[in-house]
C-alpha cells in the first residue's frame, strides 16, 4: 500500500518536487532543490518545497541526512526501502551501505527495552576518493 504525503493535497507543485527529487542522484537541501527547479524552469515557492520535503519524509518516501552544520538534505526512498549512506563531507557523493547488522541491533534494543516503532538515524561522513586526491586536501 503506498502512504500518501501528509498533510493536505497532492498538488501540480508537490508533484513537480517530488519528480525533480527522484530525478537527483545525490542528496541535495531545500534551498538546491528549489534552485534545481527554477533552473528547469518550474516555479515553485520554497514554502511549497520545504513542505513537500518534510510530507515525503513523513511518508517515508524521502531519505534525509544531515551535512555537517546541520542542514537537511534530502533523496528519494529507493522501492526496496530504509537505507543507510556515505556521504563525501566536501563534494556530497553519496553511496549506499549495507546495513543489515544496523537493522538488526535496533530490533533487538527495541525488543530488549520494549521499545516499539524503533526509529533511527546512522550516517557515515569521509571524503570520497575523488576529494581526497583534489588540491584542497593536499593532494
Amino acid at each position: 500500500m503506498e502512504e500518501r504525503l501528509p498533510p493536505g493535497r497532492t498538488t501540480r507543485r508537490r508533484a513537480a518536487v517530488e519528480r525533480v527529487l527522484a530525478s537527483c542522484d545525490s542528496f541535495m537541501s531545500a534551498q538546491q532543490l528549489h534552485a534545481e527547479m527554477t533552473a528547469r524552469g518550474i516555479r515553485v515557492g520554497l514554502t511549497t518545497v520545504y513542505r513537500t520535503l518534510r510530507g515525503l519524509e513523513a511518508a517515508g518516501r524521502a531519505d534525509v541526512v544531515r551535512d555537517e552544520v546541520g542542514e537537511r538534505l534530502y533523496r528519494q526512498r529507493l522501492p526496496d526501502g530504509h537505507r543507510h549512506y556515505l556521504l563525501c563531507r566536501r563534494c556530497g557523493l553519496s553511496r549506499p551501505v549495507e546495513s543489515d547488522i544496523v537493522e538488526t541491533w535496533a530490533e533487538r534494543v527495541g525488543a530488549d527495552t520494549g521499545f516499539a516503532e524503533l526509529e533511527h538515524t546512522v550516517q557515515l561522513t569521509g571524503l570520497c576518493g575523488r576529494c581526497q586526491a583534489g588540491p584542497a586536501h593536499g593532494g
